[in-house]
């Protein structure tokens, strides 16, 4: 059914990103930040292509419908409506930017592409976007990382600059520009932050810990001291991030009556904003399966409210309870598992790195890794379990009123 312009403009943001179709490819995404950027999907020379119209309401309904047809025209006469034509002598950037974005799709995986014209639609072209390439200065590219340093995404500032010196590599040999702004600045980014690794216990004291975890009765609600329980043991168990965890959702497990179960975390909630793929241990998805009253919330961990996923602070108060506050946190686990796995020397070390899902530095390799090793991860992350699940046994059997302890496979 045709989409009407009050559902356009009355979308809703929602957790995560949706999209309202209008039929014959066209539809408009909806981001967690409230954006609205339409999107055509089509086939060209066999495979499937997404192209870029713009946001709403810059571009509107009648737009978007038009450069439907636009498209639709350009596929009949065999041209490929993503691949524009050469912009005239006086061009702008979002000009250049679009085609540069249309040349390097077939390169890369189709959410990257969209993800990577978002950033540029979000922040570059407010500023940037109407100017004529030769006019921008070195001082407009500043202003505009400026605008998005000041709201903390230095990641992405860093990336937006990239962009804009990658965009002008692609303009001058067509004789567009003729130099780069974005050359000049990179003295005055905003230094990224010291890494702050988080406080963690010694691995000699890791079997304490997990026992402490195993035995955790720091709440007097037996269903919260279970799900907090729960919790940490995932965490553990799956070096997530705690946001990752918290906000996990049923819907995301895929496989948990298979010998492969997976957790698919999405993109947006990813601190890399790329999907991530977590193999999960036969321990996990014991864990999981053993939480059936639970599930009539949407959050795999939900808080007091079902509809609402385990608080910020859940976790970290526990290990306060516990008796480790300034000595370990939860994010500190990772830290744990990581030592773990380098000091075992049965697995190499991007293994690892994809396992903790940091940074990939080339971007189109980034784009495809989600998956990247995800048969020797599998390994290396039951044979985390069966570590863990072993000193929970050397503690001897004791009585549950939350979720059943773990099985080693051994």
């Amino acid at each position: 059914m045709a989409l009407k312009e009050l559902e356009v403009r009355y979308a809703t943001k929602r957790q995560k990103d949706y999209k309202l179709a209008d039929g014959e490819g066209l539809y408009v995404l909806v981001r967690p930040n409230g954006s609205k950027l339409w999107r055509l999907k089509y086939r060209f020379g066999g495979k499937e292509k997404l192209l870029s119209i713009g946001p709403y309401p810059k571009v509107s309904l009648a737009d978007a419908r038009l450069r439907r047809a636009e498209a639709k025209v350009a596929l009949g006469q065999g041209r490929d409506p993503g691949a524009q034509d050469t912009p005239a002598h006086g061009t702008t950037f979002e000009e250049a930017a679009r085609a540069w974005h249309a040349n390097r799709l077939s390169s890369l995986e189709p959410s990257h592409a969209e993800r990577l014209m978002t950033r540029l639609e979000r922040d570059a072209f407010p500023a940037l976007g109407a100017k004529q390439l030769k006019e921008i200065t070195s001082s407009d590219v500043l202003a505009m990382v400026r605008t998005v340093e000041a709201r903390g995404a230095l990641d992405v500032s860093r990336r937006l600059k990239q962009h804009v010196s990658q965009i002008y590599r692609f303009a001058i040999p067509q004789g567009w520009a003729e130099q780069d702004p974005a050359a000049h600045i990179t003295d005055l980014l905003k230094p990224k932050p010291r890494v702050r690794h988080m406080p963690r216990v010694g691995v000699r004291e890791l079997a304490e810990l997990v026992r402490a975890i195993d035995q955790y009765d720091g709440e007097e609600n037996p269903r919260r001291r279970a799900i907090t329980r729960a919790a940490m043991l995932f965490t553990l168990l799956t070096w997530a991030r705690t946001n990752e965890t918290r906000l996990a959702t049923w819907d995301e497990l895929e496989g948990l009556d298979t010998p492969e179960p997976l957790w698919r975390v999405p993109a947006e909630r990813m601190k890399m904003e790329r999907e991530h793929l977590v193999p999960l241990s036969s321990q996990v998805r014991t864990l999981l399966q053993r939480l059936p009253s639970y599930r009539g919330s949407g959050f795999v961990f939900p808080g007091d409210k079902p509809a609402q996923p385990l608080s910020q602070n859940t976790m970290i108060y526990a290990c306060y309870r516990m008796g480790y506050r300034g000595r370990q946190t939860v994010h500190g686990f990772r830290g744990l598992a990581s030592t773990w796995a380098n000091e075992a020397e049965d697995y190499r070390s991007d293994w690892i790195e994809m396992a903790l899902a940091h940074a990939e530095q080339d971007e189109v390799r980034g784009a495809y890794n989600g998956a990247l090793y995800l048969t020797p991860r599998r390994r290396m992350l039951q044979d985390w379990g069966d570590f863990i699940a072993g000193m929970m046994e050397g503690e001897g059997e004791r009585a549950r009123d939350a979720a059943p302890r773990l099985e080693s496979t051994t």
